[in-house]
């Protein structure tokens, strides 16, 4: 039942707001809580794989998608990577946020905070706009509003800035022949952890472990 103030205005209005508002402090709160539990193993997947070799990275928007054919020869070349380094993948859902997921999955333990996590990328992308916007053939306004969007893909501009953002070198694992490994380090701060995910065939991103730990 909606309550009316004297002045005729309904409570329902400011009781939402409000439990919104709760919503998202409490979000944060658990994110901030999870992110300190699991600092501690930060760098245990770099002692691991000290032998692989990366290549630069350069921030780039999707521009190729595989054939069917490809993609599956990607994805066997990943998964004897996966076995070969003794990994094992969270897989997160293919809903268009699998970026997201995967990076939310290892900052705080849980893909549930992709939202969360789009949120502060979009935001570094538009504080630092000089940073990113010569690496978008698009109008830079436009590309902010679609990452904005939830279902939008990320692509290697949002990779860039999450380590921007969260002061992390991204690790991937991918599924190409010629690119095994790549590194996103940030441009203006030393990374103060690492996140390890795969990469499959430009088309989907997963969470990654150590096969012999615990998650």
């Amino acid at each position: 039942m909606t309550h009316m103030f004297p002045n005729g205005g309904a409570s329902s209005s400011s009781t939402s707001v409000s439990s919104q508002r709760s919503e998202t402090d409490d979000d944060k709160m658990i994110a901030m809580v999870l992110e300190e539990e699991y600092a501690k193993l930060d760098g245990a997947m770099a002692k691991r794989l000290t032998n692989l070799t990366s290549i630069p990275h350069v921030p780039r928007i999707n521009t190729y998608f595989p054939t069917y054919s490809d993609a599956t020869m990607d994805h066997h070349r990943l998964h004897d990577r996966l076995n070969a380094y003794g990994l094992f993948e969270v897989r997160v859902s293919g809903d268009g946020n699998c970026q997201f997921r995967a990076l939310s999955d290892q900052l705080y333990r849980s893909p549930e905070y992709h939202k969360h996590v789009r949120k502060e990328i979009v935001k570094q992308l538009k504080a630092c706009n000089s940073l990113y916007e010569g690496h978008v053939p698009m109008k830079y306004k436009h590309y902010c509003k679609k990452m904005k969007k939830s279902g939008e893909w990320g692509d290697h501009v949002t990779l860039q800035a999450a380590a921007d953002k969260f002061a992390a070198k991204i690790c991937l694992l991918t599924s190409f022949r010629d690119t095994c490994f790549v590194e996103i380090v940030p441009q203006y701060q030393a990374p103060q952890r690492e996140l390890w995910l795969s990469f499959w065939s430009e088309i989907h991103y997963n969470s990654l472990y150590d096969a012999r730990g615990q998650k």
